[in-house]
């Protein structure tokens, strides 16, 4: 396994601006240590402590249920094949009660099938948003529809996040647990 870019920081490591925000990180609904992203961002604590925030939010808050917004940060992880991205939020999808096998179709490259209707407003909604930068009007009404404009905020929120956190985790060359294959193969 290949070493990510980034050493892992210790709590001697870190100068009191760092800390501040290390502790925001663990004190809040993420618990535990500084996985993902947060090594790495913490090299920017003013930016990393912004980010964290937005991401509390987008993760724990959403108006929109954890299963689709699961899904909508597994397609962002798939855009920018962002490996532990889609490793750790496909697990996190599939407790939400997400099918896995939408999960691998989206790992593939692949329209899923059999999804829900609500499966597939936000599948829609999130592929015209990630492959074009916004979100024509067919794909746009059943979402506004069904979520309403704080909905729509909130997938665009969550797709915007995940992408900054992707390309950080890339960037940072974030490994997976040892002995875990790479949940994603190159489109």
């Amino acid at each position: 396994m290949a070493e990510q870019r980034f050493k892992q920081l210790q709590p001697g490591d870190l100068n009191p601006r760092q800390k501040e925000v290390a502790d925001a990180i663990q004190s809040g609904p993420r618990g535990g240590g500084l996985r993902g992203p947060f090594n790495a961002l913490l090299r920017s604590p003013d930016l990393c402590d912004l980010v964290q925030r937005v991401g509390a939010y987008v993760r724990y808050s959403s108006s929109i249920p954890a299963a689709l917004n699961e899904m909508a940060i597994c397609m962002a992880g798939r855009k920018w094949t962002a490996q532990y991205e889609f490793y750790a939020h496909r697990k996190l999808g599939i407790d939400a009660g997400l099918n896995p096998a939408i999960l691998d179709a989206i790992a593939d490259g692949t329209v899923p099938a059999n999804m829900s209707a609500d499966e597939t407003i936000v599948y829609n909604f999130v592929t015209a948003l990630l492959s074009n930068g916004s979100v024509p009007d067919a794909q746009y009404a059943p979402a506004l529809a069904r979520f309403g404009e704080n909905g729509i905020m909130d997938i665009v929120g969550a797709v915007g996040y995940y992408s900054l956190v992707s390309m950080v985790l890339n960037v940072a060359d974030v490994q997976l647990p040892a002995g875990e294959p790479k949940p994603l193969k190159p489109l």
